[in-house]
């Protein structure tokens, strides 16, 4: 197999949508009967769903739900989103709906973890700060926000903030690092190497 190329994520760019409320655990971001899938494929449409949607499939009031942010590509949400089950299939619906970046004041460590393993960053900042950038959303739907993950800044408007990005997420997004699995298949020579020369290792077992 060739070396895989794993892009380098130092920066995200797209216009914003607002998802408000703290504790926003992943059985809200993908409830789990729509786990049930063999691949991720399809499950963009169902992200949010039982907020979005009434037992009937009437439509809620809901972000998702509106047509000024269909477009968007970065997620503005509160304090500690994505708690609650590790399911990966969380970050994954997410990122088939169309997000690409996500700021926010906290976020569970095993979607954030999750997410980089999608090379989505999560990058944080204090609630002032992120209702503020929530406030910009709502009232400006169709400009960019532009989340610079190597300076640790996100810019809106005229308004460029100061963020965090975890040391650990950050060198892996900036160095093309964060896709392990590819990062396996492209040094499959060395691995195979290094796993031959353990003596409790029988690759041919």
């Amino acid at each position: 197999m060739s070396d895989a190329e794993i892009p380098q994520i130092d920066y995200a760019a797209g216009t914003g949508i607002p998802i408000r409320g703290n504790d926003i655990d992943t059985d809200q971001i993908i409830p789990a009967r729509f786990m049930k899938v063999v691949t991720f494929d399809g499950l963009g449409e169902f992200a949010f769903f039982d907020l979005r949607f009434e037992d009937d499939d009437t439509p809620k009031e809901h972000p998702f739900n509106e047509e000024r942010f269909q477009d968007a590509s970065v997620m503005v949400v509160n304090a500690n989103f994505g708690c609650g089950s590790s399911r990966e299939h969380a970050p994954q619906a997410l990122m088939r709906w169309g997000i690409d970046a996500i700021i926010g004041e906290s976020f569970a460590e095993i979607f954030a973890g999750n997410c980089l393993a999608l090379g989505i960053p999560t990058v944080t900042a204090d609630s002032e700060t992120v209702e503020a950038i929530q406030d910009f959303v709502d009232e400006n739907p169709d400009v960019e926000l532009e989340v610079d993950v190597e300076a640790e800044t996100v810019t809106y408007g005229d308004t460029t903030v100061d963020v965090t990005v975890d040391d650990a997420q950050r060198k892996a997004l900036v160095d093309g690092e964060w896709d392990t699995t590819a990062l396996m298949r492209s040094n499959q020579n060395a691995v195979r190497e290094l796993a031959e020369s353990l003596p409790y290792v029988d690759l041919d077992a």
